[in-house]
């Protein structure tokens, strides 16, 4: 990990970024330092990011931005994911009755979902917006036609990724510049793509040439679905939904609905954790980190069984939030004793329901995440991505064609019944995003925070949360503490820190523990005596910084 910014450089009085890299925060800064809104800095951090951290995010992908404006009772939701093909059907990632290798359906047409980032960003400059279009477009333009050093993170992904050495895409943007001395990272036909949106306004991603090679690109991939077509991209649309609330002891917690299990996900862990006294216990103990892994298993447990897209499926949102459901499900956590198996609840008549077998998700680890707070007191937070790093392997016009699409159940059954994130034509996949805005008990902020992380997303934020509203720590600190959580896979714990020594502890108490690499990427803002000050993952290369 790098050294901690210093507590003087992170903290402001009137606006806040924290963000990936130094370069799109000094980017948002200036659109706040204009007079933007919080939305007019994302858009321009969100596309120098898109540049420098490509293979996590840009806009061949998707996200979910939350939004809390000063002033009003509960944030927004603009939803920005991907959606499926028209024509696709549940059995997309079948083959002869079987579910396909993952690593076979990533660099596939089969998982290139319809793009809804940039649709997403419209939708929420149209209605807060206070800058043209074109201005927020045009730091990532020039960084894209000028140049910049690549980043050490982005040349260590490239080195370590061997399957960019199979595609064509990869080969020739990625390790070309990678292989140049000094390394630089340069891409003009982005600059190109960006002008273009620039000048003709976010529907000409969706209509015209940008969509019509899009559409070609896909459906010339190696293998998998061509099914793609230029109305699947007209008659694309961003959602502004409700945010999911619920409390945690003083506070109020709002975070991103379906399609995305964050925000139900990490209510549920904090709603059941509500029932510790956490702050009794030290941070990285066995016993917190039992009853975080015990909490986790639990909320995961109903994740899979329950959460999909809400056009498509009945969520049961308010009974999976309903705070008596959450302490009968606190009630089955041993405190002594890890649970041999997990299942998940039916909310209103069951604590639990031992009639399916889950299956846990596949371990994808991509996505960028940037919390913004402006001058006027609104807080955002955007979580975005292009699922795996580097997607699909696939490149149109200098951006990443995402692989969201294998983010939907691969088996279309559940038991027997239709898995609730089985594919479906228009469909959006269930996602991990978890863009989180902490409120405290007058309605004011406390806290904006989310991360990278894949699935991995939902424990990197409720570590951070539980430090910072628990253990009183500063969000930098929390940020930094080891990571650690079980989706159903085992409780899995950063390689290389402190929580080795946790293991056998652990295991006594019925865990199967693993030791991996855990690269999170928490970015956050807090609310701490009338002052913002940001936390940075060290694990990457960001930075908060404000005025």
């Amino acid at each position: 990990m790098r050294t901690l910014q210093p507590v003087a450089e992170r903290q402001a009085e009137q606006m806040m970024i924290s963000a990936a890299h130094p370069l799109a925060v000094e980017a948002g800064l200036d659109i706040l330092r204009q007079g933007g809104h919080a939305v007019d800095a994302a858009i321009a951090v969100q596309m120098v990011l898109g540049l420098i951290e490509s293979p996590e995010t840009g806009i061949g992908g998707g996200g979910f931005l939350l939004l809390h404006q000063a002033g009003s009772a509960q944030p927004v939701v603009y939803d920005g994911r991907e959606t499926a093909p028209a024509a696709a059907n549940p059995d997309r990632f079948q083959f002869l009755g079987t579910s396909l290798p993952l690593a076979l359906a990533i660099p596939s047409g089969s998982s290139v979902g319809v793009p809804g980032l940039v649709s997403m960003l419209a939708l929420a400059h149209q209605e807060h917006g206070r800058l043209p279009w074109a201005t927020l477009l045009a730091p990532a333009i020039a960084l894209a036609e000028s140049g910049l050093p690549m980043p050490p993170r982005l040349q260590r992904q490239i080195e370590a990724d061997w399957s960019l050495r199979l595609f064509a895409d990869t080969r020739q943007y990625y390790r070309r510049q990678a292989g140049v001395e000094p390394p630089v990272l340069r891409n003009p036909a982005l600059a190109r793509t960006l002008q273009q949106l620039a000048d003709q306004g976010p529907q000409a991603f969706y209509r015209g040439p940008i969509a019509q090679q899009f559409v070609q690109r896909t459906n010339n991939a190696r293998w998998g679905a061509d099914d793609m077509r230029l109305e699947d991209l007209a008659s694309y649309t961003a959602l502004k939904r409700d945010a999911v609330c619920a409390p945690y002891r003083e506070w109020t917690l709002c975070g991103a609905p379906p399609p995305s299990s964050g925000g139900i996900s990490v209510l549920q862990i904090m709603g059941m954790l509500e029932h510790f006294d956490l702050s009794a216990l030290a941070p990285g103990s066995p016993a917190s980190l039992h009853l975080i892994t015990e909490a986790s298993r639990l909320a995961f447990a109903d994740r899979n069984a329950y959460i999909g897209d809400p056009d498509f499926v009945r969520i049961p949102v308010d009974g999976l939030l309903d705070a008596q459901y959450l302490r009968q499900r606190a009630m089955l956590i041993k405190p002594d004793q890890a649970l041999t198996q997990v299942h998940p609840g039916e909310p209103g008549k069951r604590v639990e329901r031992r009639d399916i077998e889950l299956a846990p998700d596949a371990d994808e680890r991509g996505t960028s995440h940037f919390s913004i707070v402006d001058a006027q007191g609104n807080l955002l937070a955007l979580t975005s991505s292009n699922e795996a790093p580097f997607g699909s392997r696939m490149l149109s016009q200098g951006f990443v064609l995402n692989n969201q699409l294998t983010d939907f159940s691969f088996d279309p059954q559940l038991g027997d019944l239709a898995h609730p994130n089985a594919v479906a034509g228009g469909k959006r996949p269930r996602s991990s995003m978890a863009p989180i805005i902490v409120l405290d008990a007058d309605g004011e902020p406390r806290l904006v925070i989310g991360s990278r992380g894949g699935s991995r997303i939902i424990g990197y934020v409720v570590k951070a949360l539980v430090g910072v509203l628990d253990w009183n720590m500063d969000v930098q600190q929390a940020i930094a503490l080891p990571n650690h959580l079980d989706r159903g896979l085992g409780l899995e714990m950063e390689a290389g820190t402190a929580l080795e020594q946790q293991v056998s502890a652990l295991q006594a108490l019925g865990h199967e523990v693993s030791l991996v690499s855990m690269t999170s990427g928490l970015h956050g803002i807090e609310r701490v005596d009338g002052q913002w000050r940001g936390g940075a993952d060290p694990r990457l290369d960001g930075v908060a910084l404000g005025e």
